[in-house]
């Protein structure tokens, strides 16, 4: 990238690969030598919980901060109200203001755990609509919009292809890069901040902040972001068939965040842990031999889970979550309570039959099968078993003719099936 010693925060994000574009690096290297800075974060309250993809941009400040520098984290109250075209190819719902509020105070709470607010470098939480209020149209426009020429806006590939697509871009989403533009001059002058951060689709807005305060303050104040947090082929990770994977527990069970790391693919788990854990460069390599040497043993997607699930959900969450693994794929399931069952489960194919059909003779074990979508028919349920593939509730079936009873329910109302190693899926039962 360049043939100068970078600062030694800047060096460890150069190895971890989290240095995609900045202003000037020789300038925020010797900016950040030293001397305690202060740099912000922009994230968008468009939920009441922040999810995977918000991790890039909560490490990325925690870094910041573990290195001696104060983080500012800015939720956009103000903005979120319009919404960033940046990266998106329509324009979403406008928030209303208790919507808004209640998205605040959830993502607010979540910050806590990768943020130190307290001590000498405490980081601070701002809302953008704390000052945005303040304005009238006819004073903004005055007062900040002189200094901002459409030209430069125009020229950023985040607005030009929203215009250049089919739904356009509304006027109001117009003014986003504006009013983003002024948060960075409101936190220098309020904060003395001097640092954008940002993932790299940012990259418009916060050159646009910067080119803003020059014109404003004469200052010159710098801008750096890192990469997306996306799988090999540049799709977005943190997606699950069932959506994003949230960092609230109500909405992503600890659990399911644990199984979503462990079963990251080869070509992404190092990058994951170099963007995402505060694994250390010698333990890094470490990881990388084995995951090149013995990928079977899946030690760098063992060692991200359990990093992962710890940090943000805690030890207790994780011990329950492995437990919950383990009894899975040990086939030690009676023990288990039916929400447990339904969270370790919920992605796979279920089927409610009536209670009934396990009465008498029982449910055949070839039928329940083909009935679960298993399998395809009953010869090929036959098949399965004869070759030694089928489970019920853990354990191999062995005979074809077996039948399924009340005393193979699992909290009352479930059986789990399972074809092969990974293939699984539940009856349920309901009430008798």
């Amino acid at each position: 990238m360049n043939n100068k010693v970078l600062d030694p925060f800047l060096a460890e994000l150069q190895w971890r690969g989290l240095i995609n574009q900045c202003t000037d690096l020789d300038g925020l290297s010797g900016h950040l030598h030293g001397q305690q800075r202060t740099v912000y974060i922009g994230f968008d309250p468009t939920s009441d919980s922040l999810h995977v993809g918000s991790m890039m941009q909560l490490m990325l400040l925690r870094r910041f901060q573990l290195a001696g520098h104060k983080p500012i984290a800015l939720v956009g109250g103000a903005t979120g109200m319009i919404g960033d075209p940046s990266g998106k190819s329509e324009e979403r719902n406008l928030l209303d203001a208790e919507a808004l509020r209640r998205n605040v105070d959830g993502i607010a709470a979540q910050m806590k755990r990768f943020l130190n607010f307290d001590g000498p470098q405490a980081a601070l939480l701002v809302n953008n609509f704390d000052w945005m209020k303040e304005y009238s149209y006819i004073e903004f426009l005055r007062d900040i919009g002189k200094n901002f020429p459409v030209g430069a806006m125009m020229g950023k590939e985040s607005v030009r292809s929203r215009i250049d697509s089919q739904a356009g871009l509304s006027y109001t989403e117009f003014s986003y890069m504006l009013l983003q533009a002024y948060d960075f001059v409101r936190l220098h002058q309020d904060h003395g901040c001097t640092i954008q951060a940002g993932g790299s689709d940012q990259w418009g807005n916060i050159t646009a902040g910067i080119d803003l305060a020059r014109r404003m303050t004469g200052e010159s104040l710098l801008g750096i972001t890192a990469p997306l947090l996306t799988t090999s082929d540049g799709r977005k990770m943190g997606k699950t068939e069932r959506g994003a994977v949230w960092l609230d527990p109500a909405r992503t069970s600890p659990y399911e965040f644990y199984q979503y790391w462990k079963n990251v693919a080869d070509e992404d788990v190092m990058r994951c842990i170099a963007y995402l854990t505060e694994v250390d460069e010698e333990t890094f390599r470490e990881l990388t031999d084995q995951t090149a040497s013995d990928p079977a043993a899946r030690s760098a997607q063992n060692w991200l889970a359990d990093w992962m699930t710890q940090f943000v959900h805690g030890q207790d969450e994780l011990s329950a979550a492995k437990g919950a693994s383990k009894s899975l794929f040990s086939g030690e399931l009676k023990d288990l309570s039916g929400d447990q069952l339904q969270t370790m489960l919920g992605d796979v194919p279920s089927e409610s039959l009536s209670p009934g059909v396990l009465d008498g003779e029982g449910l055949w074990i070839v039928e329940a099968f083909s009935k679960s979508g298993l399998v395809k028919s009953n010869a090929e349920a036959r098949r399965t078993i004869r070759d030694g593939g089928a489970y019920v509730n853990g354990a191999r079936v062995d005979d074809e003719q077996q039948r399924l009873g009340r005393d193979d329910l699992l909290a009352d109302d479930i059986i789990v099936l399972r074809r092969g190693k990974k293939k699984y899926a539940m009856l349920k039962f309901g009430t008798a």
